[in-house]
C-alpha cells in the first residue's frame, strides 16, 4: 500500500533535486515553506507535528532542504512532508503539500463498517501502524 496524500502523491517519489525545485517554486512565490513529520498519516489528520518554524520569506530553497535534510535523518522511518502556506488572501492557505519520505513499509488501512439503527451504515479507517504505540509504527516489518 502506498499512501496517496498531498500534491504529487500519484507521481514516483521526488529526489532531492526535484523537491527542491518545487521548494523554489514556493519560495519564488513568497510562500512560508514548513516541514512536518508523522507517524500517524490518517487521512483526517492534517496536523502532522512541525519540524522548527515554519521558512518566512526565504530566497533559497537550501534552507529548506537543510531542515528536510534534518528531519529525515532525525525522523527514519516516519512520514515527512513540505507544505507550502500562501497567506496572500489575508488567511494562511495551504498553497501546495507534498510528501517527500515515508517508512519502507506502509501497512495500510482497513475500512471499518458498523449497522446502525434504522438500517444506516457507517463507515470508519483505521490505520494498521495505530495497532502499534507511537514511536513503533513503522519498523522493519510490516504490521
Amino acid at each position: 500500500m502506498r499512501l496517496m496524500q498531498g500534491t504529487f502523491s500519484s507521481l514516483p517519489d521526488f529526489t532531492d533535486v526535484e523537491i527542491m525545485a518545487q521548494i523554489q517554486y514556493a519560495v519564488d512565490r513568497g510562500w512560508a515553506v514548513a516541514v512536518e513529520f508523522t507517524d500517524d498519516p490518517h487521512p483526517r489528520n492534517v496536523l502532522w507535528e512541525m519540524w522548527g518554524l515554519p521558512m518566512f520569506e526565504i530566497a533559497d530553497a537550501a534552507a529548506a532542504m537543510l531542515e528536510v535534510t534534518a528531519c529525515r535523518e532525525a525522523c527514519p522511518g516516519q512520514y515527512v512532508r513540505v507544505t507550502a502556506y500562501d497567506a496572500s488572501l489575508g488567511r494562511q492557505t495551504t498553497a501546495l503539500s507534498f510528501i517527500v519520505s515515508r517508512p519502507s513499509a506502509e501497512p495500510g488501512f482497513r475500512l471499518d463498517r458498523q449497522e446502525m439503527s434504522d438500517r444506516r451504515v457507517s463507515y470508519s479507517l483505521h490505520a494498521y501502524a495505530a495497532d502499534r504505540p507511537s514511536g513503533e509504527r513503522y519498523g522493519t516489518e510490516p504490521a
